[in-house]
């Protein structure tokens, strides 16, 4: 996706605000790497791994795979069947990219809009984790940053499909 801006303007803000959060994702999987690994060693060597490692990864997994949508979104990333586009003028793959992106907007407006619903119930509700006491809800937070990120780059990429179908 060469021609979103990278050092100017608008869309290259969100693009370098989306790939550090992609990095700091990144930086999560490490952190789950190295707890693993230490609450392996300290359970082989001590004989007693570190309390809750399983609640922590269960939910650092869920911040890191949310970091990545809107990068994936942003770059192309994401899975698609071009066996269909194959033979497909430019402006076919032109409008068929406007209503994929068209779809992922919507899809990801949906998706923070229940997922903000979410946070607030186990807020009210404040749920915790079994063994570390976790609330729940401090999960979604990050989550909904990502989510919000993820509606800024469907709009980004909404705007480069409806320039390419029509010539821009």
């Amino acid at each position: 996706m060469a021609d979103v801006p990278t050092a100017a303007g608008p869309a290259g803000l969100a693009r370098r605000v989306i790939e550090g959060w992609a990095l700091l994702g990144g930086a999560v999987l490490l952190g789950i790497a190295l707890l693993t690994a230490w609450s392996a060693a300290t359970g082989f060597v001590l004989g007693k791994p570190l309390p809750g490692d399983f609640e922590l990864t269960e939910i650092l997994v869920a911040v890191a795979v949310f970091s990545f949508l809107p990068y994936c979104q942003l770059t192309d990333a994401n899975v698609t069947a071009d066996l269909f586009t194959a033979r497909a003028g430019p402006r076919t793959v032109a409008a068929l990219g406007l209503l994929a992106a068209l779809l992922a907007l919507g899809i990801s407006v949906l998706l923070a809009w229940r997922t903000w619903a979410g946070m607030l119930d186990y807020r009210q509700f404040v749920e915790t984790t079994a063994i570390l006491k976790i609330p729940i809800w401090t999960a979604y937070v990050p989550a909904i940053a990502s989510l919000v990120l993820l509606v800024l780059a469907c709009v980004i990429v909404l705007v480069k499909s409806a320039r390419a179908l029509t010539g821009g």
